[in-house]
């Protein structure tokens, strides 16, 4: 059993996961923001769930976006095998039409959000000289869209920071990954953050266009029970990973449609690792094989 926190956990990937890695097992402190708010019937419902199915789901309180919030959560949780950074939203429209404080704002939630809950986890991952941050990304993160333009700068960040993070912390025994899910069968498109200046973006009716075939692309691929879009894919890979060795989980996992991006991952590869050898470091690749 490993006790696993996940954040967001009020719907989408975390709730899902929450409840899956209950269910094989583990201990999950499932957190989130407003428990007591509107998402009071998400808290109520992973509680519920946990004690009609004599799991172990603790629902705590926590917004990724307050260090306070964060510190009182930590505070309620001995130790932490495995961190899943899931919390985040997107904002969609033409870079245009997003103020400054808008970019901000998403990359305070889609960056500094994973960085402040790491921050405050690693010191109980370091004394007990183990530990696994699955960071959540995007195939967003890999390659840039029309009308996505400031979520893609969130989800590239975070790609370069996790990946500087895997370096860092593999001397000191902790695993970081990133998990880049394609589009999925929830409310990711419904939750998106519209342009403040919803004037400017109207000069960009192009843009509109597009993602309006694209999501009408993809709403139809979801009816395709072929298609990878069930959002179980993600959380069977968060499994998967989590039962992997240290020293053997890859940096980066494409989960459900990879638009050919998995052909990215694999060509960037070999550079990256080549590139270890350059600095040589090619053993902070990961922690050391137990």
């Amino acid at each position: 059993m490993k006790k696993i926190l996940i954040t967001g956990t009020s719907s989408g990937f975390g709730f899902d996961a929450s409840k899956y890695l209950a269910e094989k097992g583990h201990h999950v402190y499932a957190t989130m923001r407003n428990v007591n708010g509107k998402n009071s019937e998400a808290a109520k419902q992973l509680s519920n769930y946990a004690s009609e199915n004599d799991l172990s789901i603790q629902v705590l309180e926590l917004d990724v976006t307050d260090d306070a919030s964060i510190e009182e959560a930590i505070e309620q949780v001995d130790s932490i095998d495995v961190l899943i950074n899931n919390a985040g939203n997107g904002f969609g429209g033409p870079v245009e039409a997003f103020s400054g404080d808008d970019v901000l704002a998403q990359l305070d939630l889609n960056i500094a959000g994973p960085v402040r809950v790491a921050n405050a986890v690693l010191p109980k991952m370091r004394a007990q000289k183990s530990g696994l941050i699955i960071q959540v990304s995007s195939t967003a993160g890999r390659a840039a869209f029309p009308g996505f333009g400031v979520y893609n700068a969130s989800k590239w960040g975070l790609e370069g920071l996790s990946e500087a993070m895997r370096y860092e912390l593999a001397p000191l025994g902790i695993d970081v990954v990133l998990v880049e899910p394609g589009p999925f069968e929830t409310n990711f498109f419904g939750n998106m953050k519209s342009p403040s200046n919803p004037e400017t973006a109207a000069a960009y009716s192009h843009v509109g266009e597009f993602g309006e075939g694209f999501v009408n692309q993809v709403t139809t691929l979801f009816e395709d029970e072929n298609a990878p879009t069930n959002p179980r894919v993600v959380v069977e890979d968060f499994e998967k990973l989590i039962n992997m060795e240290p020293g053997t989980r890859p940096l980066r996992t494409i989960s459900g449609l990879d638009f050919g991006f998995q052909s990215l991952n694999d060509a960037v590869e070999p550079i990256r690792k080549a590139a270890l050898e350059g600095f040589g470091i090619p053993e902070w690749d990961g922690p050391t094989k137990n």
